[in-house]
């Protein structure tokens, strides 16, 4: 396949792994052709379902052999690859992808199989990013405890509360985000437990309850206080998480307080309640003191269904404590999945994303479930995974200072990346970068995106 910019080409990419050619690419005004056997809608629903089982089954760089196949029946069925609401589509429900980036529906498609394939082969530019000679606080003491990723920039949060903006394109500093300022319970209390992006905001939240707002299209904008924690009333916020519609935070420290649910646009507080975290409330309140450990995680993944060619979705919170994993639906509350394990898992290589979940137990293996079902898709062996987190395809975990790259839907062992960065503090994946950052408070970053 060409490594061509995917904007300017349209050889199509068919050859996904195992077979395939080349597409014919979309034009924006649909083609269409008198067919009474072969409507236009019917072929564009097969090949989306077709393409989804393809997914589900041999997993996503499986779906472009499969749609090649489709193309090739005759001229009609090869027309269907014209039309860009089917790629549109399709790179909703393949790489739950919404916005668009590059030039049409289809180059998008493209350039996410491409980047998916070059997660698969081992191909990647790295680079590290560093703290700016004059910014405050940069010394030994400070530890980076939280990353977050968007199309755009990379946030990582430390232990004295501030949260550090990086530019990915220029891989330049933007700017540092401090808390505001109060009394203190304990050494971190102000250390950040969560950070997410939505729209043009960064959200992030402190262990002590603090949930603070920031706009990284202002410069120089300071971050606005949005929520006053009170841990004693609510407990230690261990972790914290958000998407367009919710905030969600994971509480320990006091029972029958564990998730915390807040609309993102009005702020305010929608549901209070569950007990993931009452086993480990001493450990919630000691991680003022020490943050050694990991004692509870919280995700949001996305559940779609799909209606003809309306796809409805319904968010869905992952809890992860030691020996408890816990899926709701955040829209009603309602519990999916809910099991509890003999073995304890290592919650610092938990993690949630898209429909799969996955954890390491204390014997070092790695579980992948589903997340609406909690039903297992593989298992394979991690030991000395200290930290772990997933994208839509691989599964990624920290071992012996280097990060091993697993397959997701098979548990195929892949590669170690080539770079040895130590002792992760903190790691983050989405669909084109994994970043870590290492006991220097290094931030590590590996793009597959770079080449395609």
């Amino acid at each position: 396949m060409s490594t061509a910019s995917s904007s300017s080409s349209h050889d199509g990419d068919g050859d996904g792994d195992g077979g395939g050619g080349d597409f014919t690419g979309p034009s924006h005004s649909r083609q269409r052709f008198n067919s009474a056997v072969w409507p236009e809608p019917f072929l564009e629903a097969l090949a989306i379902q077709i393409a989804v089982d393809a997914a589900l089954s041999f997993g996503r760089l499986a779906v472009a052999p499969a749609l090649f196949n489709i193309f090739q029946v005759c001229r009609t069925w090869r027309s269907i690859s014209q039309s860009d609401p089917l790629w549109q589509t399709l790179t909703r429900r393949i790489w739950h992808r919404h916005h668009l980036l590059h030039h049409s529906w289809y180059d998008e498609y493209i350039y996410r199989h491409r980047t998916a394939r070059n997660f698969h082969s081992r191909r990647y530019d790295y680079t590290t990013l560093n703290f700016p000679p004059n910014d405050d606080n940069n010394n030994g003491a400070l530890s980076c405890c939280r990353l977050a990723l968007s199309d755009y920039h990379i946030a990582a949060g430390f232990s004295d509360g501030s949260v550090r903006l990086y530019h990915l394109p220029t891989r330049l500093h933007v700017t540092t985000f401090h808390p505001h300022q109060r009394n203190h319970l304990g050494l971190y209390s102000r250390a950040v437990s969560g950070i997410f992006f939505t729209d043009n905001r960064l959200v992030f939240a402190s262990l002590d309850g603090d949930i603070h707002v920031a706009s990284i299209d202002v410069p120089g904008a300071a971050a606005r206080r949005a929520h006053l924690g009170d841990v004693v009333t609510d407990g230690v916020l261990v972790d914290f998480t958000g998407c367009d519609r919710w905030w969600v935070g994971l509480y320990a420290g006091v029972p029958n307080r564990a998730f915390h649910v807040r609309n993102s646009n009005t702020e305010e507080i929608v549901f209070i309640g569950g007990t993931l975290m009452d086993p480990d409330s001493v450990d919630g309140w000691h991680l003022l003191t020490d943050l050694s450990e990991h004692i509870g995680r919280i995700r949001i993944t996305s559940d779609e269904l799909a209606v003809g060619f309306r796809i409805t979705s319904d968010e869905l919170a992952v809890g992860f404590a030691r020996r408890r994993v816990i899926v709701f639906n955040l829209r009603n509350q309602m519990i999916l999945g809910d099991e509890e394990f003999r073995r304890e898992i290592n919650v610092g290589a938990a993690d949630a994303y898209d429909r799969a979940l996955m954890f390491v137990n204390s014997r070092g293996v790695a579980n992948v479930r589903q997340v609406s079902s909690l039903a297992e898709i593989c298992r394979f062996m991690a030991r000395g995974s200290l930290l772990g987190c997933v994208n839509g395809g691989y599964c990624f975990t920290s071992v012996g200072g280097g990060i091993r790259v697993w397959e997701l839907h098979h548990g195929e062992y892949l590669y170690i990346l080539r770079e040895r960065i130590g002792d992760a503090s903190a790691m983050i994946a989405d669909e084109r970068y994994v970043a870590a950052c290492s006991a220097d408070n290094t931030i590590h970053l590996w793009d597959f995106g770079a080449h395609i």
